[in-house]
């Protein structure tokens, strides 16, 4: 299986957790299922949504395994690096190749902010670190990211032929991707989305060649980008819009949102997270119910539950 082949909805995997605070293995075998079975097109994990910052590497590895048993080589796996210098990144992909990983999205981290000699610096050392693996190169906006500027990143880009797709999810995010694409070097395949799919449709006007949402409504996705793609954009545009008043929650709930929907459609045992995001309270919880009814005649699979806030 080939990392060029990477396209359409990768779904970023959540970590859930136990009762116990533990990672759950079983309920990351049933969401790689789930994805799966919604048409994703590959896999990712783990990513900023999967609370990678708050995970060990034992537990990374270990969630990895499972998803790569469960997947079984159906889709192609993509790693996050993962926090920490180049030697802890580097580590953490090689240790991914071995499972079945194909390609591994390294986030330029948030001190490099227009410093590119020193973001080139820092990506050349953890490709040299993990040599034969394909790079996804990470735009992530402030505090999380550098949120470096286009042009800085086609140097990054045009310096390191490993680099073979862009995620860019600093905003606005489309004149970004365009002005990527206009000046990339030939090794690059293309720019994937970020940004939790909330500007998919203008992402898709602009050519990118994938977006990596949270895996909460994969379905969902898959639909919207299958029926852009089979020319119906009346019908995306639609989808797009039923969708958009719950990915503004999740903007503000990040990955408890997306364990909550995916708890409440039988995939995860709770909500819980590690990263300090905010609860939820009653009003929330009715106005997610709300949202959640209203998608519900869309879901073909995991139908939706009552669970407590």
């Amino acid at each position: 299986m080939n990392s060029s082949k990477l396209k359409g909805i990768l779904p970023v995997l959540p970590t859930p957790f136990d009762d116990e605070g533990k990672v759950d293995v079983a309920a990351m075998e049933r969401v790689t299922q789930f994805c799966i079975e919604a048409g994703a097109s590959a896999l990712v994990f783990p990513g900023v949504a999967s609370e990678y910052d708050h995970l060990s590497s034992e537990e990374q590895e270990l969630l990895l395994k499972a998803i790569s048993q469960v997947n079984d080589n159906r889709l192609p796996i993509v790693c996050g690096g993962g926090n920490g210098g180049p030697e802890i990144i580097g580590a953490n992909i090689r240790k991914a190749h071995e499972i079945g990983v194909v390609a591994a999205m390294v986030l330029i981290p948030k001190q490099y902010s227009g410093d590119v000699e020193g973001a080139l610096a820092f990506i050349q050392s953890v490709i040299e670190l993990a040599p034969g693996v394909d790079i996804i190169l990470q735009n992530a906006p402030a505090p999380v990211g550098a949120e470096m500027e286009a042009t800085e990143l086609s140097q990054i880009v045009a310096a390191c032929p490993a680099i073979r797709y862009m995620k860019e999810e600093a905003l606005p995010s489309g004149p970004r991707i365009s002005a990527i694409q206009d000046a990339a070097p030939d090794h690059l395949v293309g720019v994937i989305g970020g940004g939790g799919a909330r500007y998919l449709i203008d992402e898709m006007n602009r050519g990118a060649l994938g977006a990596m949402p949270a895996a909460e409504i994969t379905d969902l996705h898959v639909k919207m980008w299958n029926a852009y793609h089979s020319g119906d954009e009346n019908g995306a545009r639609q989808l797009y819009q039923q969708t958009l008043p719950l990915l503004i929650i999740q903007f503000l709930y990040r990955m408890r949102l997306t364990k909550y929907v995916l708890t409440r459609r039988g995939i995860f045992n709770n909500s819980d997270v590690r990263a300090p995001l905010p609860d939820f309270d009653t009003f929330d919880d009715e106005e997610l119910s709300a949202q959640l009814d209203s998608l519900s005649a869309l879901f073909d699979i995991a139908p939706l539950t009552r669970v407590e806030v």
